[in-house]
């Protein structure tokens, strides 16, 4: 098939990747020259495992990349993958995609042939009928050719390209069965190569899948940090404890390792605008209100540990993980950065390290230190913290002996516990 992408950000770029691979010739659609000239390059625009490797393969044959609009009307499905951030609110912020829902649908106004636009982004379900569609047909005269579906993105941040090619569901929210069917012949590749769950819906049916999703996972973690701070006051390993209820087949052991907290570009974002949304029809969510709220205590609860051990005062504390999570160098609500924050309201002197994500943290806080590896973080520090659980972590050993006083306040469960530093886990 013919495939556009309107967005190439993270959720666009990674699946007119992984398009090209499932052998459609795909159109990526940006309005940054830069990036465009960079997927153009065989380069990915940004830091994801895998997808460096499909943009060289597939740029030049079945994957290029336009600022231009031109490519939309002779392909078969367009994609819209705009991001779409948090206003103050925490409601979503539709200017960015409304625009290139319109501009879709002007480059579709003269179509003759049916086309189905896909929403891939991110938004609330009343918004679809308000803003999108009306953006759509508006930019299309009214064209009855043009329809309008939603099929939310799972994709994980340091594992999108697997999670694409290995997914556990596909959630197609059409109106009529040829958009179905469109949808069914975008990933026919995938149904016929795996036992995947294909869910058919409507597309604000569709649209709050995805915010339920996120919104249980979120919640699942809170309470999980919850029940770890208890176990911690009481003196309780709370792995311990979640492993065994992970055990029951209700529960599932997914989801249950408490530590710092939850943070990126969905969870956050998502469930502010699921609260956003849900006040603005009248209810409180009082349930995920709690969630929020338990995650934004963890990165104090991390300090409150250290603080035992270290005055903070002109101390020198390394931070050993900068992006929200591993093999990302995204650092959108990662926690380290509410932990940077308040190091610096303590009169802390920062010293910060992570293998991938130290040029963004640098744009947020260029007055603070930043070393090539972690052990340069280490040494001289009077303290540590890790946020961020990168597997050369859990190698980290004869490092902890170059610290002034080696104290460590694990924030992920990924340092080994050993004789001669000062140990702390957040929830253990």
């Amino acid at each position: 098939m013919r495939i556009t992408v309107i967005g190439s950000g993270y959720v666009g770029t990674t699946i007119a990747a992984c398009f090209a691979e499932l052998g459609h010739t795909v159109t990526a659609i940006d309005i940054d020259e830069e990036i465009v000239e960079t997927i153009n390059d065989g380069r990915a625009p940004i830091d994801e495992p895998g997808l460096d490797e499909l943009v060289a393969d597939h740029v030049g044959d079945r994957l290029e990349a336009s600022t231009s609009y031109d490519a939309v009307p002779d392909s078969d499905v367009t994609f819209l993958a705009i991001g779409t951030p948090s206003n103050e609110d925490g409601s979503i912020d539709l200017a960015a995609l409304e625009a290139a829902a319109e501009a879709t649908g002007e480059a579709l106004a003269d179509k003759s042939e049916r086309h189905l636009v896909v929403i891939k982004s991110t938004v609330t379900p009343p918004s679809i009928e308000t803003v999108l569609k009306p953006a759509v047909h508006r930019g299309a005269d009214e064209n009855e050719h043009v329809e309008v579906g939603m099929n939310p993105e799972f994709l994980r941040e340091g594992s999108a390209v697997s999670d694409f090619a290995h997914p556990d569901k596909l959630v197609f929210g059409a109106t009529s069965a040829w958009a179905t069917d469109r949808l069914h012949a975008v990933f026919e590749p995938l149904l016929e190569d795996h036992d995947v769950h294909v869910v058919e819906t409507d597309p604000q049916t569709a649209a709050m899948i995805k915010y339920a999703n996120n919104a249980f996972l979120a919640s699942k973690i809170s309470l999980v940090n919850d029940l770890g701070n208890v176990c911690k006051e009481f003196g309780l390993d709370a792995y311990e404890v979640m492993d065994a209820i992970g055990l029951d087949d209700r529960i599932s052991e997914q989801f249950l390792r408490s530590g710092v907290g939850w943070g990126g570009s969905c969870f956050p974002k998502d469930v502010d605008a699921i609260i956003a949304a849900a006040r603005e029809d009248g209810y409180e969510p009082a349930l995920l209100e709690a969630a929020v709220e338990v995650n934004d205590r963890q990165p104090a609860r991390l300090l409150e540990l250290l603080s035992e051990h270290v005055d903070l005062e002109g101390a020198r504390i390394a931070v050993l993980g900068l992006s929200f999570k591993p093999r990302t160098d995204d650092i959108r609500n990662s926690r380290a950065i509410p932990v940077i924050e308040r190091l610096q309201e303590h009169g802390a002197d920062v010293v910060a390290y992570d293998p991938v994500a130290i040029d963004p943290m640098r744009e947020r806080f260029p007055e603070i230190e930043y070393t090539t590896t972690a052990a340069e973080a280490l040494d001289g520090s009077d303290g540590a913290v890790v946020v961020t659980d990168w597997d050369e972590f859990a190698t980290l050993d004869e490092e902890f002996d170059a610290m002034a006083r080696p104290v460590v306040v694990d924030g992920r469960r990924i340092v080994q516990r050993r004789d001669g530093i000062t140990y702390e886990g957040l929830t253990w």
